[in-house]
């Protein structure tokens, strides 16, 4: 039976009112089939053709509203930054933001994840960032973890050599899971932490104090666990 939708209900006239303008928005590109994509325009070519200009590009994977591609945005107008996500609901909040804020730096991609190497180009990608992804902690659900060994390989296609990962997240287990594949995979951790932010404090790890400006971007439930007195785990490694 077709699913039916009331069309008079105020969150669903809201969402169906935002897909309609990402589709406008300058700043905002759909492929939400990918996986079927094999000429894609862009590939290569994210610098020149979306941005005008030949600055190094960062992408924030499952970026929700892009809080983190519109603060570092804010933080580095000589860098470009691309939010992706395939919830247009979300990337709607950090593609108008960035719009009103004439932030030209940044940009908003909606698709599916597991095929971004048809969407950017070899060595591409300077860096990129995992902001407190789903953690996917059932077994059977392992493949669709963002550090997995199957979306590292992914990674590696567009980031250029020795181009680097970071994860941010309040899961423990997801970081230790990391932790893992990074090993198996024999890549270089740059760095790590259990407790981000006191380690800030201490001021002791060069890596970590050279991205403090980037760390302490926090997004909206990141600060609602912050008061609950969870610690937020990060780690970055090369690939």
């Amino acid at each position: 039976m077709a699913r039916k939708f009331d069309l008079t209900k105020p969150n669903l006239t809201k969402k169906l009112a935002r897909f309609a303008d990402i589709g406008k928005f300058s700043n905002c590109v759909e492929v939400p089939m990918a996986h079927e994509v094999t000429d894609f325009a862009l590939k290569g070519n994210w610098a020149k053709d979306h941005f005008n200009n030949q600055n190094p590009i960062t992408l924030e994977l499952a970026c929700g509203k892009g809080e983190y591609s519109t603060g570092q945005a804010e933080l580095y107008p000589n860098r470009n930054f691309i939010g992706v996500d395939i919830k247009g609901n979300r990337i709607w909040i950090g593609a108008k933001h960035a719009l009103e804020n004439n932030l030209t730096n940044v940009g908003f991609l909606r698709t599916r994840i597991d095929h971004i190497s048809n969407l950017f180009g070899e060595g591409e990608v300077d860096e990129i960032w995992i902001i407190f992804p789903d953690p996917q902690l059932q077994s059977n659900r392992e493949k669709n973890r963002l550090t997995s060994a199957n979306f590292i390989e992914r990674y590696r296609k567009i980031l250029k050599k020795d181009g680097i990962v970071q994860l941010k997240t309040d899961n423990l287990p997801l970081f230790e899971y990391t932790q893992e594949v990074i090993a198996e995979l024999g890549l270089t951790t740059l760095c790590e932490s259990t407790d981000v932010y006191a380690d800030l404090e201490k001021g002791e790890n060069t890596f970590l104090c050279a991205r403090e400006k980037e760390l302490r971007i926090q997004t909206y439930y990141e600060g609602l666990w912050l008061k609950e007195g969870r610690k937020i785990n990060y780690i970055a490694f090369s690939v």
